[in-house]
């Protein structure tokens, strides 16, 4: 048998993919591509006492959105007995696929060829622990993986085996005005993370400073590995024909008439800058935003509900989906003038990379990593500064030759993100611990 690197489930069990989902299931497709075997370990609120085929049957439809309703009573006595329970740990359950339950519909959150385990209510479970006791619960695979990678900074370890812990950035602690984090219990989870984590993955140079500026003991055990996504089936599923298509039916979109935002509309993603600053500069192109509004949304929008409110002509050309299917995305990435991504702070910015991918230009901000993903492959601009980001859309809308420069250095720049590279980094992270 290879070796085996199990992974947590923590965010590809959520409904709408976020960055970290998308992290997770590159990170065990890749380890899949290095060959070996991957372990994915979720947190379903499945008990183990159902057979074999139930809890099949009862995971998937997790997946797809069930919860189980609970009473107040139930609710007091599953806490009272996780706190009695969760200092001797938890022995995590296999969830056996056996192919009788369709489960294509969860490609994107299933890694592919990878064991599936379960412990039931693991991350509420691990919080309360870690709240009451201020340690970090034991989990327990009926058989040892290589390596535990948690994909995201968790109260959880797995015994006797090297636990690592990705921390993707410090944003509670670098923008704390943009989250709603419990800071003290935000500082004290990460300072758990490098206490009981054998090693630290970031994603960028700048994020790896970070944490050890933050968190001097972390100096000396923390690996940047970058990332890699794959958009190639976006261009081999679809031909830019369909894509055109996809975007004037579905969208109401000429091709290569809009800019294009698309991430959760929070603080740290500047949409509210961005929106100043397209109506204040003298443009052609439309504004496309494509979210769902996350926490401490309200500021982000107000400009956009007061254009809606008065009806304002100028409204016109902003238009805003709050989600788009992965591959409706990848057609309105393809067909965009230029994608805009002027975040005030990312911990690697994974929009840019795929915009640079599939070949569109860029345009993000010198905040965080997204100047060190870019290099000089995007046009950047200060973040905080609605002025210089009106011109630099001017610019973008009328300089053909920018766009299609741009387009060919992110082409390029892109290939250090590559999957082959990827995974040279993580073998190397992996190989360090063992």
């Amino acid at each position: 048998m290879g070796r085996i690197i199990a992974i947590d489930g923590h965010n590809l069990a959520l409904q709408r993919g976020t960055g970290v989902a998308t992290y997770a299931k590159n990170l065990a497709d890749n380890i899949s591509g290095i060959g070996w075997n991957a372990w994915t370990l979720y947190g379903a609120p499945i008990s183990d006492n159902q057979n074999p085929m139930l809890r099949e049957v009862s995971f998937i439809d997790y997946l797809g959105g069930a919860a189980q309703r609970r009473g107040r009573l139930e609710s007091i006595r599953r806490e009272a007995v996780g706190s009695m329970r969760s200092p001797f740990g938890y022995s995590a359950m296999e969830i056996p696929l056996s192919g009788m339950v369709e489960v294509r519909r969860f490609d994107s959150r299933l890694p592919k060829n990878a064991r599936v385990f379960n412990v039931n209510d693991l991350f509420s479970v691990a919080s309360s622990h870690f709240k009451r006791y201020g340690k970090f619960l034991s989990v327990r695979f009926p058989e040892k993986p290589s390596i535990m990678h948690w994909t995201y900074p968790l109260p959880v370890r797995v015994d006797g085996v090297p636990n690592i812990y990705t921390l993707h950035d410090l944003v509670p602690l670098k923008l704390p005005y943009t989250t709603l984090d419990d800071k003290r219990y935000y500082q004290q989870l990460i300072k758990g993370c490098i206490e009981y984590g054998d090693h630290i993955c970031t994603v960028s140079e700048k994020s790896k400073e970070d944490i050890i500026h933050f968190f001097g003991e972390a100096d000396g055990k923390v690996t940047n590995t970058y990332q890699s996504v794959d958009t190639s089936g976006a261009s081999a599923m679809k031909s830019i024909e369909e894509a055109e298509l996809e975007v004037e039916g579905i969208y109401g979109l000429e091709p290569y008439s809009y800019f294009l935002f698309f991430g959760a509309i929070e603080p740290k993603k500047n949409v509210g800058r961005l929106v100043e600053a397209y109506l204040s500069s003298r443009k052609n192109a439309k504004l496309v935003i494509v979210g769902a509004l996350a926490w401490k949304a309200r500021e982000e929008t107000r400009l956009l509900e007061g254009i809606g409110k008065y009806e304002s002509p100028m409204g016109k050309n902003i238009r805003v989906f709050d989600y788009a299917p992965r591959t409706f995305l990848m057609s309105l990435i393809r067909c965009a003038k230029a994608v805009v991504f002027p975040s005030l702070y990312e911990g690697f910015g994974l929009p840019l990379l795929e915009a640079m991918q599939l070949g569109i230009p860029t345009l993000c901000s010198n905040g965080g990593s997204l100047s060190e993903i870019a290099a000089n492959a995007s046009m950047t601009v200060d973040p905080y500064d609605v002025s210089g980001m009106a011109r630099a859309l001017e610019r973008m809308d009328v300089d053909a030759d920018l766009r299609s420069s741009l387009a060919s250095l992110g082409l390029n720049r892109a290939k250090e993100f590559s999957s082959e590279n990827y995974r040279a980094r993580l073998k190397e992270m992996y190989d360090s611990l063992l």
